[in-house]
Protein backbone atom coordinates (compact mmCIF):
# COMPACT_ATOMS: atom_id res chain seq x y z
CA UNK A 1 0.00 0.00 0.00
CA UNK A 2 1.35 3.43 -0.93
CA UNK A 3 2.19 5.58 2.07
CA UNK A 4 -0.14 8.37 0.95
CA UNK A 5 -3.08 5.94 1.11
CA UNK A 6 -2.30 4.92 4.69
CA UNK A 7 -4.52 6.73 7.24
CA UNK A 8 -2.65 9.55 8.98
CA UNK A 9 -3.30 10.05 12.72
CA UNK A 10 -2.36 13.07 14.86
CA UNK A 11 -1.83 12.21 18.55
CA UNK A 12 -1.78 15.10 21.06
CA UNK A 13 -0.63 14.28 24.61
CA UNK A 14 1.86 15.81 27.05
CA UNK A 15 2.89 12.32 28.23
CA UNK A 16 5.82 11.24 26.05
CA UNK A 17 5.43 7.62 27.12
CA UNK A 18 1.83 7.54 25.89
CA UNK A 19 2.83 9.25 22.65
CA UNK A 20 5.47 6.65 21.88
CA UNK A 21 3.22 3.76 22.91
CA UNK A 22 0.40 4.86 20.60
CA UNK A 23 2.76 5.77 17.78
CA UNK A 24 4.57 2.42 17.81
CA UNK A 25 1.38 0.39 18.09
CA UNK A 26 -0.39 2.23 15.27
CA UNK A 27 2.70 2.17 13.06
CA UNK A 28 2.76 -1.61 13.48
CA UNK A 29 -0.88 -1.70 12.38
CA UNK A 30 -0.33 0.19 9.14
CA UNK A 31 -1.07 3.77 10.23
CA UNK A 32 1.01 6.90 9.76
CA UNK A 33 1.35 8.77 13.05
CA UNK A 34 2.42 12.32 13.86
CA UNK A 35 2.78 13.31 17.52
CA UNK A 36 2.46 16.64 19.35
CA UNK A 37 3.25 17.31 23.02
CA UNK A 38 0.81 20.23 23.30
CA UNK A 39 -1.94 21.98 21.37
CA UNK A 40 0.38 24.69 20.05
CA UNK A 41 2.51 22.10 18.27
CA UNK A 42 -0.67 20.31 17.15
CA UNK A 43 -1.98 23.47 15.47
CA UNK A 44 1.28 23.83 13.54
CA UNK A 45 0.96 20.23 12.35
CA UNK A 46 -2.66 20.80 11.30
CA UNK A 47 -1.66 23.82 9.22
CA UNK A 48 0.98 21.92 7.28
CA UNK A 49 -0.25 18.31 7.12
CA UNK A 50 -3.44 16.42 6.27
CA UNK A 51 -4.87 14.05 8.88
CA UNK A 52 -7.64 11.47 8.87
CA UNK A 53 -8.23 11.38 12.63
CA UNK A 54 -7.06 13.05 15.86
CA UNK A 55 -6.42 11.48 19.27
CA UNK A 56 -6.38 14.18 21.97
CA UNK A 57 -5.67 13.92 25.69
CA UNK A 58 -7.95 16.04 27.88
CA UNK A 59 -5.62 16.73 30.81
CA UNK A 60 -2.82 18.88 29.38
CA UNK A 61 -1.21 22.04 30.78
CA UNK A 62 -2.21 25.29 29.13
CA UNK A 63 -5.00 24.72 26.62
CA UNK A 64 -6.58 21.38 27.54
CA UNK A 65 -8.03 18.80 25.18
CA UNK A 66 -11.63 19.94 25.60
CA UNK A 67 -10.78 23.56 24.78
CA UNK A 68 -8.66 22.44 21.83
CA UNK A 69 -11.43 20.21 20.45
CA UNK A 70 -14.04 22.94 20.83
CA UNK A 71 -11.87 25.46 18.96
CA UNK A 72 -11.21 22.99 16.13
CA UNK A 73 -14.90 22.26 15.66
CA UNK A 74 -15.57 25.99 15.34
CA UNK A 75 -13.25 26.04 12.33
CA UNK A 76 -15.40 23.37 10.69
CA UNK A 77 -12.84 20.58 11.08
CA UNK A 78 -14.52 17.38 9.91
CA UNK A 79 -11.88 14.90 11.08
CA UNK A 80 -13.02 12.45 13.78
CA UNK A 81 -11.60 13.16 17.24
CA UNK A 82 -11.05 10.61 20.02
CA UNK A 83 -10.55 12.07 23.50
CA UNK A 84 -8.38 10.37 26.13
CA UNK A 85 -8.58 11.04 29.86
CA UNK A 86 -7.16 9.57 33.05
CA UNK A 87 -10.20 10.87 34.95
CA UNK A 88 -12.73 8.74 33.13
CA UNK A 89 -15.81 10.36 34.70
CA UNK A 90 -19.22 10.48 33.07
CA UNK A 91 -19.07 14.30 33.01
CA UNK A 92 -15.81 14.24 31.04
CA UNK A 93 -17.30 11.89 28.48
CA UNK A 94 -20.51 13.92 28.16
CA UNK A 95 -18.64 17.23 27.92
CA UNK A 96 -16.37 15.84 25.24
CA UNK A 97 -19.23 14.53 23.13
CA UNK A 98 -21.22 17.75 23.57
CA UNK A 99 -18.43 19.89 22.10
CA UNK A 100 -18.07 17.67 19.05
CA UNK A 101 -15.68 14.82 19.91
CA UNK A 102 -16.60 11.55 18.20
CA UNK A 103 -15.43 9.10 20.85
CA UNK A 104 -13.96 8.93 24.34
CA UNK A 105 -11.54 6.44 25.87
CA UNK A 106 -10.52 6.47 29.56
CA UNK A 107 -6.92 5.80 30.58
CA UNK A 108 -5.49 3.25 31.01
CA UNK A 109 -6.76 1.56 27.86
CA UNK A 110 -5.98 -1.49 25.79
CA UNK A 111 -4.21 -0.51 22.55
CA UNK A 112 -6.39 -3.00 20.67
CA UNK A 113 -9.53 -1.18 21.82
CA UNK A 114 -8.12 2.14 20.61
CA UNK A 115 -7.31 0.52 17.27
CA UNK A 116 -10.86 -0.79 16.86
CA UNK A 117 -12.36 2.60 17.69
CA UNK A 118 -10.08 4.29 15.15
CA UNK A 119 -11.08 1.83 12.43
CA UNK A 120 -14.79 2.26 13.19
CA UNK A 121 -14.58 6.06 13.06
CA UNK A 122 -12.56 6.08 9.84
CA UNK A 123 -15.05 3.74 8.19
CA UNK A 124 -17.98 5.89 9.32
CA UNK A 125 -16.28 9.11 8.23
CA UNK A 126 -15.44 7.67 4.81
CA UNK A 127 -19.08 6.63 4.35
CA UNK A 128 -20.30 10.11 5.28
CA UNK A 129 -17.89 11.77 2.86
CA UNK A 130 -19.03 9.46 0.08
CA UNK A 131 -22.68 10.26 0.68
CA UNK A 132 -22.38 14.04 0.96
CA UNK A 133 -21.04 15.19 -2.41
CA UNK A 134 -23.18 18.27 -2.92
CA UNK A 135 -25.81 20.46 -1.28
CA UNK A 136 -28.88 22.12 -2.76
CA UNK A 137 -30.45 25.47 -1.97
CA UNK A 138 -33.24 26.80 -4.15
CA UNK A 139 -32.28 26.38 -7.83
CA UNK A 140 -28.60 25.95 -6.91
CA UNK A 141 -26.48 22.83 -6.51
CA UNK A 142 -23.00 23.16 -4.97
CA UNK A 143 -20.38 20.42 -5.35
CA UNK A 144 -18.53 20.35 -2.01
CA UNK A 145 -15.42 18.61 -3.31
CA UNK A 146 -14.95 20.46 -6.59
CA UNK A 147 -16.40 23.73 -5.23
CA UNK A 148 -18.55 24.19 -8.33
CA UNK A 149 -21.87 26.04 -8.19
CA UNK A 150 -24.57 25.10 -10.71
CA UNK A 151 -27.87 26.83 -11.40
CA UNK A 152 -30.28 25.12 -13.79
CA UNK A 153 -27.44 23.28 -15.59
CA UNK A 154 -25.35 26.45 -15.93
CA UNK A 155 -22.19 27.02 -13.93
CA UNK A 156 -21.94 30.15 -11.79
CA UNK A 157 -18.38 31.47 -11.81
CA UNK A 158 -17.03 32.01 -8.30
CA UNK A 159 -13.78 33.49 -7.07
CA UNK A 160 -11.61 31.24 -4.83
CA UNK A 161 -12.74 33.22 -1.77
CA UNK A 162 -16.42 32.93 -2.70
CA UNK A 163 -16.04 29.18 -3.27
CA UNK A 164 -14.37 28.77 0.11
CA UNK A 165 -17.05 30.76 1.93
CA UNK A 166 -19.80 28.74 0.27
CA UNK A 167 -18.06 25.46 1.11
CA UNK A 168 -17.59 26.39 4.78
CA UNK A 169 -21.20 27.51 5.19
CA UNK A 170 -22.57 24.50 3.27
CA UNK A 171 -20.67 22.05 5.46
CA UNK A 172 -22.04 23.72 8.59
CA UNK A 173 -25.43 22.13 7.82
CA UNK A 174 -27.81 25.07 8.37
CA UNK A 175 -25.94 26.18 11.49
CA UNK A 176 -24.54 29.74 11.75
CA UNK A 177 -20.80 30.27 11.76
CA UNK A 178 -19.33 33.20 13.68
CA UNK A 179 -17.77 36.05 11.71
CA UNK A 180 -14.63 35.67 13.83
CA UNK A 181 -14.29 31.99 12.90
CA UNK A 182 -14.99 32.63 9.22
CA UNK A 183 -12.41 35.44 9.16
CA UNK A 184 -9.84 33.19 10.82
CA UNK A 185 -10.38 30.35 8.34
CA UNK A 186 -10.16 32.71 5.36
CA UNK A 187 -7.23 34.58 6.95
CA UNK A 188 -9.06 37.89 6.58
CA UNK A 189 -8.54 40.56 9.30
CA UNK A 190 -11.77 40.89 11.26
CA UNK A 191 -11.20 44.63 11.62
CA UNK A 192 -11.34 45.14 7.85
CA UNK A 193 -14.42 45.15 5.62
CA UNK A 194 -12.98 42.42 3.39
CA UNK A 195 -15.28 39.67 4.68
CA UNK A 196 -18.39 41.84 4.27
CA UNK A 197 -17.32 42.64 0.71
CA UNK A 198 -16.92 38.93 -0.10
CA UNK A 199 -20.33 38.12 1.38
CA UNK A 200 -21.97 40.93 -0.60
CA UNK A 201 -20.38 39.76 -3.86
CA UNK A 202 -21.49 36.19 -3.23
CA UNK A 203 -25.04 37.36 -2.52
CA UNK A 204 -25.06 39.17 -5.87
CA UNK A 205 -24.61 35.76 -7.51
CA UNK A 206 -27.13 33.69 -5.54
CA UNK A 207 -29.80 36.09 -4.26
CA UNK A 208 -32.58 37.84 -6.17
CA UNK A 209 -32.48 40.67 -3.63
CA UNK A 210 -29.21 40.94 -1.71
CA UNK A 211 -30.84 43.29 0.82
CA UNK A 212 -33.32 40.55 1.75
CA UNK A 213 -31.33 37.33 1.28
CA UNK A 214 -33.11 33.98 1.28
CA UNK A 215 -30.11 31.65 1.24
CA UNK A 216 -27.03 33.43 2.62
CA UNK A 217 -28.48 35.04 5.72
CA UNK A 218 -26.97 37.19 8.44
CA UNK A 219 -27.56 35.97 12.00
CA UNK A 220 -27.53 38.96 14.32
CA UNK A 221 -24.81 38.78 16.95
CA UNK A 222 -23.27 35.66 15.43
CA UNK A 223 -22.38 35.65 11.75
CA UNK A 224 -23.76 33.92 8.67
CA UNK A 225 -25.73 30.83 7.73
CA UNK A 226 -26.46 29.16 4.40
CA UNK A 227 -30.01 27.84 4.24
CA UNK A 228 -29.67 24.55 2.37
CA UNK A 229 -32.55 22.23 1.40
Amino acid sequence: MAELNIPHILVVDDDKRILELIKNYLNNNNFRVTIAENTEVAREKLENLEFDLLIVDIMMPGENGLEFTKSLKKTNLNNPIILLSALGTANDRINGLEIGADDYLPKPFEPKELLLRIKNLLTRNKTNKTKIKFVKFGPFKFNLKKEILIKENSRIILTPSESKILQILAKNNNEPIYREDLSKILKIPLSSRALDVQITRLRHKIEKNKKFPIYLQTVRGRGYVLKID
